[in-house]
């Protein structure tokens, strides 16, 4: 059965959270991919940086839904989502605007449990990490791959 380590590549193209963001825009084009990992300094994961992301910034800033109740306004969006919202269209820094706590896998996690987590939750890509630290990254194409190989011959 393949699992995670068998996929992943272990070349993994990061940022930083204080990497520009035009930077890391170029960097997922220059290299077609859908995200990156967000990493500091002892490269431990800190987060995870999207496409989408970064075509968030091209949204315009969302009023928060209101409704009337006995002559008062009530918010239907809460205040930290409005203000999360509004970080990430204005962000110029990847910190701004990654995703923090990623969903991650380990090494050893198999290819059937990994496509139920990219199906499941809507994922292009997964961080693989072991012990704490990054190792490598799952993405669509490399479970794509693996259909192209066929069924394993055992």
């Amino acid at each position: 059965m393949q699992t995670a380590q068998d996929i992943m590549t272990r070349d993994v193209i990061a940022v930083t959270p204080d990497t520009d963001i035009t930077h890391a825009t170029k960097l997922l084009l220059e290299h077609r991919i859908n995200g990156m990992p967000v990493v500091d300094a002892k490269q431990r994961l800190v987060g995870i940086v999207c496409q989408s992301d970064m075509i968030a910034q091209q949204k315009r800033i969302p009023l928060p839904s209101l409704f009337t109740l006995l002559d008062g306004y009530i918010s239907l969006t809460s205040a930290k989502q409005f203000e999360k919202e509004v970080q990430k269209i204005a962000a110029t820094q990847v910190a701004q605007a990654m995703t923090i706590d990623p969903v991650t896998v380990r090494p050893e996690t198999t290819l059937e449990e990994i496509a139920a987590l990219m199906v499941g939750k809507k994922l292009h890509t997964l961080p693989v990490v072991d012990k704490g630290a990054l190792v490598g990254i799952i993405g669509k194409e490399d479970m794509l791959r693996t259909l192209m190989s066929g069924p394993s011959k055992a």
